[in-house]
């Protein structure tokens, strides 16, 4: 009887599933989870099996074609989780499988497109505009057509570049129906085109590796054969030789190279002569192998840190044992000590022989998460994030998988580590919008690790100082665990002491309970900016910022600086016709740069910095540059000028108060090379500078002892954004940022800046007062219909034809209330179509359709697949972080 499988295929938009038999060579090494290639309509695809079937759904089924590699890709518990997720969030299975394998490891099928004759038998016709082949005629004796623009560019890329797949096309001519124009180019035979299946292109790494193959005594009786007496070949073979008869098996060869001065020749005589076995060792690729630690002990907890650890390790018990455990929100102030809970549990975890996933929701957090999670439990930490190569993430994911780690730690991605024995995910600060993943599959970090501490039978910890809205009501209705942390816990005694003594200051701390200290969270000062310009200042800096800033400057003391922008002017204005300069491709203002670019040097403190631009206006959507015009292009005035505030306005103006000032910048532009993050925050910790001056990055989690001065230049920045969660977003980045200063014995304050110094959202936030922030917003929720209360589903249509768009967007409008109104859902709201707030980018109009109610996806999901799909154009979000 043959075997019949299930397979997902990793074909884009494809949302099904398969069946196939295995052949009768692969019977015995192919089950649940394995990567497989198998014949998919005319081409070839990866794909992984579900499971076991035991009668096809078709009458004749294809072969697996072969097994890609030896061990499972996937757990049963990411089968399980990768079936749920595209269920509730209407993407494809594929879809999902595909985000749980390592970069390089997942291919997708591709097309092959090349040139059938070579440049000099094609040219290009530059007054007609034609390929003309010699005899002046395309394939089959007819003359060839004109060509478009663009079949000129795509044929003049394959004529420049050889055969190349569809995405490496789509990378050299984006914004660009190129498909389209190749079709005429097929049918004329001047281009052909092909089905192909891209090999993985990760792999384990090799070394070459050197042992001594006789006796120690053979060997030392040969050293004198082995080259011209008193020859540097002589000496360094012997070098090489008693190296290796200090070791007891295989080393690398560079070793013995570094130890003798040799070379791979010299092994090569010595092979020769019998002495050395020359051989290959794999190597693990690991990104923590050269971190520096220092062991740490586990301090003793407080009173209401017990409380919360044993509530958590009976959850942790109680999940791991089979028996139904809800996910725990860990609520804690900023320096409350959840870390030192998410280590306990780390620890009680592996004592129990499971693992742990711990996600932070930045990778500029992970530097820091790291230290301390090596320092507890060295040798058994890995490391996960986008910006680690290819190598070293497939080799961490193969760690993981066969069980050699005991936790991993890394942003969104690291939640798809194949842990054969899941005991625990934690999310720390998972209020996070970045936890939310913006193209498809649309998914929450949140959502996707509830669901899957579920179904791996392992506790789930969310920690937070600022729950977002629907997560805390969850657990006031007991649908979770709720636990809080009210006390900030700075440090110990003896390090209490040890800071007074290196700072030379007096202590803010009080004793908290046993060896704990603590202090009160920092007084917040809120300043009217309309105020500020009614007096005459018209700086970026209030005079109460101006003042403490120069206070804490000459007390040698360090100051954080945040503002939610990057650049130096958000816009640019002309103030004779108002004309403001947007990209060309996404309708958004450019933002002013000064003298910056996106080639990086290396800076005299081994930071990230720029050379003279020569481009200084930047889209921060899709990269578009162009130089600052002299007047206006629509009007031709001599008016035309930089408006607003950003971050290198900002750094320029506390170098133009305060001269003898040292700042650093933390943003985009200065934290894109790798190890930026880690460096930037080094240099900052040790005081190699004074002002710290970034975007939302410093808002996360942060520990900067000798920072007493928050400033938060622009605090309403986002507030009156179109979208429900505005007064969240606002909230809890003014309270995070909040949360930096005065964590150490100096003490500190908070100053923001506002326009709006009665919003709730800012009130709330100076008093860190959670508790009025969410009744307020809650009110609001209540009163729209907005989560908690209710779900939401984005639907939003993309085209570059800005007609094209209104006409879909109107037509599925007129669909959805059909089904609304033929299935009685009366409950559902749909509100639009219409464009979104950012209405044009990368090229694209954009529209949109809001549906909210109880289930809005429900009246969705049948019409996801089958011959008919409504939807299949659409981008569909269930329940996005953001409406914009």
């Amino acid at each position: 009887m043959p075997i019949y499988l299930e397979i997902a295929v990793n074909v884009p938009q494809v949302s099904g599933v398969f069946h196939y038999h295995l052949p009768p060579e692969l019977e015995g090494q192919v089950g649940a989870g394995h990567l497989v290639e198998v014949p998919f309509g005319k081409q070839r695809a990866q794909g992984v099996v579900l499971r076991t079937i035991a009668e096809p759904a078709v009458a004749e089924t294809r072969p697996v074609l072969a097994l890609l590699d030896p061990g499972p890709v996937l757990t049963r518990a990411q089968i399980a989780l990768a079936h749920e997720m595209a269920e509730s969030t209407l993407s494809p299975l594929a879809a999902w499988i595909d985000l749980m394998l390592p970069p390089g490891l997942g291919q997708q099928a591709d097309t092959l497109y090349q040139l059938t004759v070579t440049g000099e038998q094609l040219s290009v016709s530059s007054e007609q505009s034609r390929p003309v082949r010699k005899g002046g005629t395309g394939a089959g004796g007819q003359k060839a057509a004109a060509l478009s623009e663009t079949q000129r560019r795509l044929v003049g890329l394959l004529q420049k570049r050889g055969p190349l797949r569809g995405r490496q096309i789509d990378q050299a001519m984006p914004h660009v129906d190129w498909r389209a124009a190749s079709r005429p180019l097929v049918r004329q035979g001047l281009v052909t085109c092909r089905s192909v299946l891209p090999p993985p292109t990760v792999q384990p790494k090799t070394v070459r590796t050197a042992q001594l193959a006789c006796p120690p005594e053979a060997a030392e009786a040969a050293l004198t054969d082995l080259g011209r007496a008193g020859s540097a070949a002589l000496a360094r073979r012997q070098a090489m030789v008693h190296f290796l008869m200090r070791e007891a098996g295989p080393v690398d060869v560079t070793w013995a190279y570094a130890e003798s001065g040799g070379s791979l020749s010299d092994l090569y005589v010595l092979a020769e002569r019998g002495l050395v076995t020359l051989g290959e060792s794999e190597v693990w690729r690991d990104p923590l192998a050269q971190i520096e630690f220092v062991p740490a002990e586990p301090p003793p907890l407080t009173r209401d840190q017990q409380t919360a650890w044993e509530a958590i390790q009976a959850g942790l018990h109680a999940a791991t044992s089979g028996q139904p455990s809800p996910p725990f929100l860990l609520h804690g102030v900023t320096g409350s000590g959840k870390t030192e809970i998410y280590l306990r549990m780390v620890d009680e975890v592996i004592k129990i022989s499971r693992q742990a996933i711990i996600l932070v929701p930045e990778i500029a957090l992970t530097p820091q998460t790291v230290r301390r999670f090596v320092a507890r439990f060295p040798g058994r930490v890995g490391l996960v994030h986008s910006r680690l190569s290819a190598g070293e993430r497939y080799d961490t994911w193969r760690r993981a998988r066969l069980g050699q780690l005991a936790v991993v730690v890394g942003p969104r991605s690291a939640l798809f580590t194949p842990f054969p024995n899941l005991g625990l995910v934690v999310l720390d600060e998972f209020h996070d919008d970045s936890y939310y993943q913006s193209e498809p599959p649309f998914y929450h970090a949140r959502e996707v690790a509830v669901t899957y501490a579920r179904l791996a039978g392992a506790a789930c910890v969310l920690g937070s100082a600022t729950p977002d809205i629907a997560s805390y009501y969850r657990a006031m209705q007991g649908q979770w665990g709720y636990l809080s942390l009210p006390s900030r816990i700075l440090a110990h005694e003896q390090a209490v002491r040890s800071q007074i003594e290196r700072l030379r200051a007096e202590s803010h701390y009080h004793p908290l309970e046993g060896q704990a200290e603590t202090t009160d969270l920092p007084p917040v000062t809120v300043v009217d900016m309309r105020q500020e310009l009614k007096a005459g200042n018209s700086s970026i800096f209030s005079r109460t910022l101006q003042a403490t800033l120069g206070q804490v400057l000459d007390r040698g003391q360090q100051a954080i600086l945040f503002l939610n922008r990057r650049g130096t002017a958000t816009y640019v204005f002309c103030r004779d016709c108002g004309h403001v300069l947007k990209c060309p491709h996404c309708d958004l203002p450019l933002t002013f740069h000064t003298q910056r670019s996106s080639v990086p040097t290396i800076h005299p403190l081994d930071l990230p910095a720029f050379q003279p631009a020569t481009f200084e206006l930047v889209c921060h959507h899709c990269g578009y540059q162009r130089k600052m015009p002299k007047t206006c292009p629509q009007c031709g005035g001599g008016r035309i000028r930089q408006y607003g505030t950003g971050t290198e306005r900002v750094e320029a103006e506390v170098q133009a108060l305060y001269p003898q000032a040292r700042t650093l910048r933390w943003d985009y532009e200065t934290t894109r090379l790798k190890g930026a993050h880690d460096i930037i925050l080094s240099h900052f910790s040790n005081q190699r500078a004074d002002v710290l001056i970034g975007t939302q990055m410093l808002a996360k989690g942060l520990d900067l002892p000798l920072v007493t001065l928050v400033g938060a230049v622009l605090a309403d920045v986002g507030l009156n954004m179109p979208d429900y969660r505005a007064a969240e977003r606002t909230f809890s980045v003014l309270t995070q940022v909040a949360g930096r200063a005065g964590r150490s014995p100096l003490g500190g304050q908070v100053i923001l800046q506002t326009f709006q110094p009665e919003h709730y959202a800012i009130q709330s936030a100076a008093h860190h007062d959670y508790q009025a922030f969410y009744q307020q917003e809650l009110a609001h929720r209540r009163k729209l219909g907005y989560p908690p209360f209710g779900r939401v589903v984005r639907l939003e249509y993309r085209h570059a034809d800005p007609v094209q768009a209104e006409a879909a967007a109107l037509s599925l409008a007129a669909q959805i209330q059909g089904w609304i109104s033929t299935e009685g859902r009366r409950a559902t709201e749909i509100v639009g179509p219409v464009p979104c707030f950012f209405a044009r980018l990368g090229g694209l109009y954009r529209w949109q359709i809001v549906l909210r109610g109880p289930d809005p996806a429900s009246l969705l999901r049948s019409r996801l697949s089958g011959n008919d799909r409504p939807l299949h154009d659409w981008r569909v979000e269930v329940d996005p972080v953001s409406l914009l």
